[in-house]
């Protein structure tokens, strides 16, 4: 194959998998499950408006740990036990709910309605101090003894939640 062949042909691969990859973006972005709650059996069988339910689970997507971080003098890393990001997102709710007329026939209906929303997180993670010091020339190459020492990264939650709360005519 020559060289120019193998040149556009890499250019063709790389564009179409660019393309894939931002066309695949926002659908893996939030991905959710749609949860349906079927009443419609309820409503037949009593006769009676039931409340129409869904829900909307979101699945967790872990990400790539930060890896450690080595540092001058520590035997040990800096992030022994690395944080793991997470991204999913809070499950998200829609309910109507029937109110009869008080005078005449016909429903009107109450609805909240929450939407999915992101939600980033971090895991905890772990930061160990070892009880020796690195290597010291000045003690002939033998490391001294220090204190050991352990820390908890904090775990770490951001998300924005939103929702509507309405009534109206009919169901």
């Amino acid at each position: 194959m020559k060289p120019t062949t193998r040149g556009t042909l890499a250019a063709v691969v790389t564009g179409v998998v660019a393309a894939v990859a931002a066309a695949a973006t926002p659908a893996a972005a939030s991905p959710t499950v749609p949860v349906p709650v079927p009443l419609d059996g309820v409503e037949k069988s009593l006769g009676v408006e039931v409340p129409r339910i869904g829900m909307e689970l979101p699945l967790l997507i872990p990400g790539t740990p930060q890896g450690p971080r080595f540092t001058e003098g520590r035997l040990l890393p800096d992030r022994t036990l690395p944080q793991v990001p997470l991204n999913g997102g809070l499950p998200g709710v829609g309910v109507r709910v029937p109110l009869p007329h008080v005078l005449g026939d016909g429903y009107d209906h109450i609805g909240i309605d929450t939407p999915a929303s992101g939600l980033r997180a971090l895991t905890p993670g772990l930061a160990l101090v070892a009880p020796l010091t690195a290597p010291d020339p000045r003690h002939l190459g033998m490391p001294a003894p220090q204190l050991p020492d352990a820390g908890v990264l904090a775990p770490a939650l951001r998300t924005v939640v939103g929702g509507d709360l309405g009534a109206g005519p009919g169901l």
